[in-house]
């Protein structure tokens, strides 16, 4: 008896656990095919096992397919190289070759150890021909070593936004170190080179440079000449293609970061994990099919936040009633609390000055304004003080913030304003 109870609990708990693991197959592939339906058609199949399409404007990101996986990056590590150079150092600086830097493997452009050339020429062999041993010949002279130049790599990336970067080496060489392996995401990679087009005070020489098709030097004694030409063959071939830069190692792949512009819009397209040998033509093919679908399916709306209806805070014991309020001027220091304009603007790009945004979206999309203000301020008030926020949001998302500030001062009413009040009043 106790058998046969056993028994029909053993074939009942297989006929439950059958159900349920059918019930779980279902929800997993519909969940995955819900997933699937999401990518748009023309964006399906990507090569790339990491990518990002990202508006060059507000950094929003239009498109991701795996964009905040941390991988390898190779050879688009140097467009960190370059900006950081440009904007630490001086274009006629001397850089002296060390044994390091000579022994770097290719591609390299072959420079000898005690050698001298200037810096400026070196970004050119850095950036048109990847050469690792000019990477490494800039990061000492800009950061005293490799190591140095490295914390100032990361410095930079936390500056920008970046949440995963990690770098080790200034030419992309597969490395790690105690801080981890040298790698990236997607998104970061592009927030970089958003900042190097967009925000650096150096954005108009790193274009040149990058968008160069040929370039001659020769080292400071003249005897050696060099001729670096260009390999990204996106400016060619691609309509708008603006900047990028390529980039292999074993662990990484093929690698790509570009930005292409058309019509005042500007696109960001990073690419991580793209194929191994035999498959490099695959950056290219993924490239052009972000992009394109980013110009068909994107359009630039702007946004004039200085043009907003603001309202009036109610001042507490204030000799006036209400207090008008502004946007704050962050030249003057006044937005230096959390949650402000210039926090975000390692998101959204806005300048410290400026207050038009600009955003890509499809149709159906719309930007919306949220105020948020203290529902009362107590006398006395400063010009300048701290009293609320302006965001510019998509959907959940803010893309902006803005601080408010009051725009004068308010005395509080006391005892001696009152006196003086009365004796105006007589006096007078």
């Amino acid at each position: 008896m106790k058998r046969s109870i056993r028994k029909k609990i053993k074939i009942w708990s297989c006929i439950v656990v059958s159900i349920l693991s059918g019930f779980l197959s279902i929800a997993v592939n519909g969940a995955e095919a819900s997933e699937m339906s999401e990518i748009p058609e023309e964006l399906k199949n990507l090569y790339a096992r990491s990518a990002v399409l990202m508006d060059g404007d507000s950094g929003r990101v239009l498109f991701g397919k795996n964009e905040t996986e941390v991988l390898p990056m190779a050879s688009t590590t140097k467009i960190m190289t370059c900006i950081l150079a440009l904007e630490k150092a001086k274009p006629d600086e001397i850089c002296t070759v060390s044994a390091e830097a000579a022994a770097q493997p290719q591609v390299r452009l072959g420079m000898r150890t005690g050698e001298a050339y200037r810096l400026e020429d070196l970004l050119y062999s850095l950036m048109l021909e990847s050469h690792n041993d000019s990477a490494v010949c800039v990061a000492e002279q800009v950061g005293g070593s490799v190591e140095g130049f490295a914390n100032l790599m990361n410095q930079k990336a936390e500056e920008i936004g970046c949440r995963s970067a990690h770098f080790v080496t200034p030419n992309g060489l597969d490395a790690s170190d105690e801080g981890g392996v040298h790698s990236i995401s997607a998104k970061d990679l592009a927030l970089i080179l958003r900042y190097c087009i967009q925000e650096s005070g150096q954005r108009e020489k790193f274009l040149e440079i990058t968008r160069t098709s040929g370039y001659t030097f020769q080292d400071t004694s003249g005897k050696r000449s060099f001729y670096c030409a260009n390999h990204n063959a996106l400016l060619t071939s691609l309509e708008g293609a603006l900047t990028g830069k390529t980039g292999f190692t074993s662990k990484a792949g093929y690698c790509y970061v570009g930005a292409v512009r058309r019509e005042e819009k500007t696109l960001i397209v990073a690419l991580l994990a793209c194929g191994w040998p035999n498959n490099r033509t695959y950056k290219w093919s993924d490239t052009r099919r972000l992009a394109e679908y980013g110009f068909a399916n994107y359009e630039k709306k702007s946004l004039e936040v200085a043009d907003i209806s603001l309202p009036r805070i109610l001042v507490l014991r204030g000799i006036l009633q209400e207090a008008g309020l502004r946007l704050a001027d962050p030249a003057a220091g006044e937005n230096t609390g959390p949650g402000t304009e210039k926090q975000a603007r390692a998101k959204a790009g806005a300048s410290d000055r400026n207050t038009r945004v600009q955003v890509l979206l499809q149709e159906g999309e719309a930007l919306q304004v949220k105020l948020q203000t203290v529902p009362a301020l107590r006398a006395p008030v400063q010009e300048g003080q701290r009293a609320g926020t302006l965001q510019v949001l998509l959907g959940e998302d803010v893309l902006w913030e803005y601080e408010l500030v009051c725009r004068e001062d308010i005395g509080e009413i006391t005892y001696r304003y009152c006196i003086g009040q009365v004796l105006e009043e007589f006096l007078f």
